[in-house]
């Protein structure tokens, strides 16, 4: 008969074999791939209803992703940390960026580069403020405290417009002037499926939304079909509701200052 000590070893030479085993087929799957590259491709639509993607320009698009219950763990949720002073830039009569994307909290800051007075406002769904007339050389600051789309103007030059998009998560992405979008880093779930275009203008507050599910084998947004710019940018009244007034050149907010 084996004796007990024989016994003994026996089975902690199998344990360990097993703990082995077991351990190898675990590092197999933990190092399959759990993320990826979520892409897309936008497309416009007419009025007709039929893709446009030869003749007309491609409106500036963004698209993002915010997990369901039980997407994604806790990759898809961390937010990074406010980058130091995004900002929206006030320079020949335009913002740049014209589309900036910042996570919630995130003071912006609107330097005036131009040589004569502007007047940031935003009145619309999201972030609401109006900063008032401000000299050239000269900047203003606004938090970003609260989720969604605002829409960015200048009370004295109807030309000048913005959007500032206001999220609470890092999968995101602007397409580029081919229409493509690539969110990397994706992990494998359930998502609703955000999407703002320049086409839908201020009126339309709201992103399109649908669910979407990501896994090995479904990493594809497909077409993203949005409605066509109307060729001006986001064309709205004045802070007080009314058609802006034409340039007056003994103004002083209209005059180059030096």
């Amino acid at each position: 008969m084996m004796s007990h000590r024989k016994i003994l070893i026996w089975v902690a030479m199998l344990w360990a074999g097993a703990a082995g085993l077991y351990a190898q087929v675990t590092s197999q799957v933990t190092s399959q791939p759990t993320t990826t590259t979520v892409r897309g491709r936008v497309e416009v639509i007419g009025a007709e209803g039929k893709a446009k993607t030869r003749h007309a320009a491609i409106p500036g698009t963004v698209v993002w992703l915010t997990p369901m219950t039980g997407a994604g763990g806790d990759a898809t949720t961390a937010m990074p940390s406010p980058p130091a002073n995004p900002r929206l830039v006030q320079k020949n009569k335009s913002f740049e960026p014209h589309v900036l994307v910042v996570p919630v909290g995130s003071m912006v800051e609107f330097p005036n580069r131009d040589p004569f007075f502007h007047n940031v406002f935003s009145l619309f769904e999201g972030k609401r403020f109006d900063l008032g007339l401000y000299e050239a050389g000269t900047t203003r600051m606004v938090r970003f405290d609260r989720l969604g789309i605002s829409y960015i103007f200048c009370n004295i030059h109807p030309e000048m417009s913005a959007v500032v998009i206001t999220m609470a998560t890092p999968l995101y992405a602007i397409s580029n002037r081919d229409g493509q979008v690539n969110l990397a880093g994706v992990p494998y779930g359930r998502y609703m499926l955000h999407v703002w275009s320049e086409g839908m203008g201020p009126e339309n507050a709201q992103p399109l939304t649908r669910e979407i599910t990501i896994a090995e084998n479904a990493s594809s947004l497909g077409v993203i079909r949005v409605p066509e710019a109307n060729g001006e940018r986001l064309a709205h009244k004045n802070k007080y509701g009314r058609e802006y007034d034409e340039p007056t050149p003994n103004n002083s907010v209209y005059k180059q200052q030096r």
